[in-house]
C-alpha cells in the first residue's frame, strides 16, 4: 500500500506491553552493572566494609568488584532483574497510554495531573505483584561473590523458597510500601517527563519523531526522575536488603539513616543512579519505539487487508 505507515494505525494493548517488556529487558541487560554499583553504594555505610572493601564512586564501585569477585559479579540477580521487567515494565509502561485515555475518557491532549495519576496508578500496579522479583534482585545485587564470605543465596529459585520458607509470603513482598512510592514517583515522572519533552519537540518542530527525539527526550526524562526519586530509592534498597528485625519499618530505616549517616545518606549512590536511569531510559524507550514500530507492521498491513 503507497504512503503506508505502521503509526497510522494505533497500536493494541498487547503490542505496546510485548514491546515495554523487551525493551525494558534489553536495557537491563545492558545497564545493570551500574544497577549493582548502585546498589553496593546505596547499602555502604549499614554494615563494616567486608576485608577492607570500600567503594568509591561508580567506575570505582565497578572496577573493586571486577577486581575482588569477578566481572560475573556486575550481573548479580540479573535472571531476577529480567523476571521482574517482564512483570513491571509491560504494566507500568505498556498500560500507560491504556490507563491515561481511561481518565480523560479518550480525549486528546490531558493535562499534566491526569498523566501523573496515570503514572502512579500503573506504577502502583506493577508494583504490586511484581515486588518479590525486585526483592531477590536487590539482595543478590547485594551479596558479596569471596571466599570465606557467607553467599545468601545460591540461585534465584532458591531465594524465592529461601525467603517465603524464613521470612513467609510478607519477606517476598518486603519493602512493597517504600517500592510503591518510589515507582509511583519515578513511574509519573519518567512518563510524563518524556511525554511532555518529546510533545514540545514534535510541537515547536524542533525535531521529527525518530530516534534523535527519543534520544532526547529519555535523556531528561532520566535526569529529572532521579532527582526526584533518589531518596526513596535508597531507603528501598536499604529496607529490602536487610535481615528480619534490622529495622521496624520502612520509615524506621529512613529516620535511622538520618540519624547515623545524615541526610546525605539519602543521595548514596546518586551518580550512578542518574547514570543507570538515563542510560535505562535512553535504551528503553528507543528500544520501545522502535520494537513497537516492527510489531505494527504485521497488525497494519492485516487491518488494511481486512
Amino acid at each position: 500500500m503507497v504512503g503506508f505507515k505502521p503509526s497510522d494505525v494505533p497500536p493494541p494493548l498487547g503490542v505496546k506491553m510485548a514491546s515495554a517488556g523487551a525493551a525494558a529487558c534489553i536495557a537491563d541487560i545492558v545497564t545493570f552493572p551500574l544497577d549493582t554499583a548502585k546498589v553496593r553504594l546505596q547499602i555502604q555505610g549499614e554494615k563494616k566494609a567486608v576485608q577492607g572493601i570500600r567503594y568509591r564512586g561508580v567506575f570505582g564501585t565497578i572496577s573493586t568488584m571486577i577486581r575482588t569477585e569477578g566481572p560475573k559479579s556486575l550481573y548479580n540477580g540479573l535472571v531476577a532483574g529480567l523476571q521482574r521487567q517482564v512483570c513491571f515494565a509491560s504494566v507500568r509502561i505498556g498500560l500507560y497510554d491504556n490507563v491515561k485515555n481511561f481518565y480523560t475518557g479518550g480525549k486528546d491532549n490531558p493535562g499534566v495531573l491526569i498523566r501523573i495519576l496515570a503514572g502512579c496508578t500503573t506504577g502502583a500496579m506493577a508494583v504490586s505483584f511484581a515486588q518479590p522479583t525486585d526483592v531477590v534482585k536487590v539482595r543478590f545485587q547485594a551479596q558479596m561473590n569471596l571466599d570465606g564470605v557467607a553467599r545468601r543465596y545460591n540461585g534465584t529459585m532458591q531465594a524465592y523458597k529461601h525467603i517465603f520458607q524464613n521470612e513467609g509470603l510478607r519477606g517476598l513482598w518486603k519493602g512493597t510500601l517504600p517500592n510503591i512510592t518510589r515507582n509511583a514517583l519515578v513511574n509519573c515522572t519518567e512518563l510524563v517527563t518524556y511525554d511532555l519533552i518529546k510533545e514540545a519537540i514534535l510541537k515547536h518542530n524542533l525535531m521529527s519523531d525518530n530516534l534523535p527525539c527519543h534520544f532526547v527526550s529519555a535523556f531528561g526524562a532520566g535526569f529529572v526522575t532521579t532527582v526526584i526519586a533518589s531518596p526513596v530509592d535508597v531507603v528501598k534498597t536499604r529496607y529490602m536488603n536487610s535481615p528480619p528485625g534490622q529495622y521496624k519499618s520502612a520509615i524506621n530505616c529512613a529516620w535511622t539513616m538520618l540519624t547515623k549517616e545524615g541526610p546525605t545518606a539519602f543521595y548514596k549512590g546518586f551518580v550512578p543512579s542518574f547514570l543507570r536511569l538515563g542510560s535505562w531510559n535512553i535504551v528503553m524507550f528507543v528500544s520501545f519505539e522502535q520494537i513497537k514500530r516492527a510489531m505494527m507492521i504485521p497488525v497494519s498491513k492485516f487491518d488494511c487487508k481486512t
